[in-house]
């Protein structure tokens, strides 16, 4: 149960990185004047590198419980193998929020605010998914 506690509590603050970076993006997109971009830009790179190994710490805890607990019945759980691709799918998604904030880092973003408020949207979504295929079990 250690394991999956600490597995639970460095997800939790992985996503809090993930809910916040992208809404840091928004704001940012909106910023006109060179003092809020410097700011901005400040906040996103502190963020992204707070976040980076509370991501890394999620992975190998629950890749811990996985070798431990359940490789032998890896095979038969499909809800684990869709949990999974959406883990990849996170893992990307923090990789991606990385080049992004290098992106306003350069001032190279092309994106609008409005486009980071629907890719802000990705991870709750994703959170849902896990949840539930965690909890529920379904196949």
């Amino acid at each position: 149960m250690w394991l999956k506690a600490w597995h639970m509590i460095f997800m939790v603050t992985w996503f809090a990185g993930l809910f916040y970076l992208p809404r840091l993006f928004v704001y940012h997109a909106m910023t006109e004047d060179e003092a809020g971009n410097k700011r901005f830009k400040i906040m996103e790179r502190k963020l992204y590198y707070f976040t980076l190994p509370w991501m890394i710490l999620t992975l190998f805890f629950g890749f811990w419980m996985l070798y431990d607990y359940a490789w032998t019945a890896f095979s038969s759980m499909w809800w684990l193998h869709i949990k999974l691709g959406l883990i990849a799918l996170l893992v990307i998604y923090q990789l991606y929020c990385g080049k992004l904030m290098q992106d306003f880092a350069a001032d190279r973003n092309t994106r609008s605010h409005k486009w980071y408020r629907w890719f802000n949207e990705g991870p709750v979504l994703v959170l849902f998914a896990v949840v539930l295929l965690a909890s529920l079990k379904p196949f």
